[in-house]
């Protein structure tokens, strides 16, 4: 067995584990994302006037989108294939209404989460 290995494991079954790995690689707390004065303007315009499009475009421009969906990515990529797929567009921006707008900003706004901070501490 690799002894880094050997050494993890060890590690592992010590009973304040928690308390070690957490001298080893510390969380911080993370602040809130920030979005744009305007943004946060024009998201309330686009909202209140139900333009799913404009909604959806100015969404997918932020760091973060406030619904885990498959296809986010995708519409991100390909900003022509929010007019070629209607019916998804509904679906996604149903959601988004459903959310209300107070839900919506605190989404896109949420701080990174603590456990997609660990991966960039490991080194090659």
């Amino acid at each position: 067995m690799n002894i880094w290995t050997q050494k993890s494991i060890e590690l592992a079954n010590q009973r304040n584990y928690l308390d070690l790995l957490y001298k080893i690689y510390p969380m911080s707390n993370n602040l809130r994302r920030e979005m744009k004065k305007e943004d946060i303007q024009k998201l309330n315009e686009y909202y209140e006037m139900r333009d799913k499009y404009k909604l959806l475009n100015l969404l997918l421009k932020q760091e973060v989108f406030p619904i885990k969906d498959s296809y986010i990515s995708y519409l991100k990529r390909d900003k022509s294939a929010i007019n070629r797929n209607p019916a998804t567009v509904d679906r996604i921006v149903g959601m988004l209404y459903e959310m209300g707008i107070n839900k919506i900003i605190d989404r896109t706004t949420a701080p990174k989460e603590t456990n997609r901070q660990i991966g960039p501490l490991f080194k090659n």
